[in-house]
């Protein structure tokens, strides 16, 4: 439940960052005229996609776009792409682009009723807005104000390039957030998962007292092979050395007494050479 709400709740902020990073700016291109203005994507309406928009410009009747339009299309004209060229002022951002997208037009570009002021992103509410909408400068409304001829393909909204880079950049850096935080998450559980497991499983042990009851010997390099089996302790991989003191377990098999009390009593109750378990041996030995 945890983990599923966490990435649910992952998938919520990587959306929320897409939506705030819809391109800061844009530019708008006249071609007749190869003039070029910066301007500011409306928040609430269709962001400008990587390819841009182009369309015939016609100036809003009224201006304002306070009300609804009353532009006239010739029927030959209902297939081509238009922008409204609209004044700011005197209602609302997104009712003016909503008088726009009722009058038939698909993109809007508003320009400022004052001069020389910090562009702004328009704000309002999104509520069946369907077209793209972009603020410019007075001075950029009003040049084109006076070259609009509502001629097919003659303005176009482009993304600007560096804005994209960054989006892009962002977008990829968000993504690796989210794959580091779901690698982190699950290592994080297997993790817990295995330490939980190590604490809850309890590995059977052999008391020190009943390790000392099994036989031991003294190890002589000068005494015959018959009485060990081997010459090298399989715990810790030395030669044995006369003097030394060994252990028996009841599967014949000896180890350094240090090596194999330190085993039984830590590690399990099993001959480490055959596998054999000997805390029943020992339990038989004490009855």
């Amino acid at each position: 439940m945890r983990n599923s709400f966490g990435m649910e709740g992952m998938v919520r902020l990587v959306l929320f960052l897409c939506y705030l990073m819809r391109l800061a700016s844009a530019i708008v291109y006249l071609k007749p005229y190869a003039a070029s203005f910066v301007d500011a994507p409306a928040k609430f309406a269709v962001g400008i996609s990587s390819s841009g928009i182009c369309g015939a410009l016609h100036m809003a009747d009224p201006l304002d776009a306070c009300s609804s339009l009353l532009n006239d299309f010739q029927p030959r004209e209902l297939d081509i792409v238009r922008f409204a060229l609209i004044v700011r002022g005197n209602c609302s951002f997104d009712d003016k682009i909503r008088n726009a997208q009722a009058g038939g037009f698909q993109a809007a570009i508003v320009y400022d009723d004052r001069d020389k002021r910090n562009l702004v992103s328009m704000i309002g509410n999104p509520k069946g807005i369907s077209v793209q909408a972009v603020f410019v400068s007075k001075e950029a409304g009003e040049f084109l104000t006076e070259h609009a001829r509502g001629e097919e393909g003659e303005c176009c909204i482009n993304p600007s390039p560096e804005d994209a880079a960054w989006t892009v950049l962002l977008i990829s850096f968000i993504s690796l957030l989210v794959i580091l935080s779901v690698l982190a998450t699950f290592l994080f559980s297997r993790y817990r998962r295995l330490y939980h497991q190590g604490t809850n499983h309890h590995v059977p042990i052999i008391d020190t007292k009943m390790v000392e009851v099994l036989p031991c010997f003294t190890f002589n390099s000068a005494r015959s092979n018959a009485c060990h089996m081997g010459e090298t302790c399989a715990i810790c991989l030395e030669d044995y050395k006369d003097g030394e003191k060994l252990r028996v377990l009841p599967c014949q098999h000896e180890f350094h007494a240090s090596c194999v009390d330190s085993w039984l009593t830590k590690w399990g109750t099993f001959c480490p050479v055959c596998k054999h378990n000997i805390s029943t041996n020992i339990a038989f030995q004490r009855l």
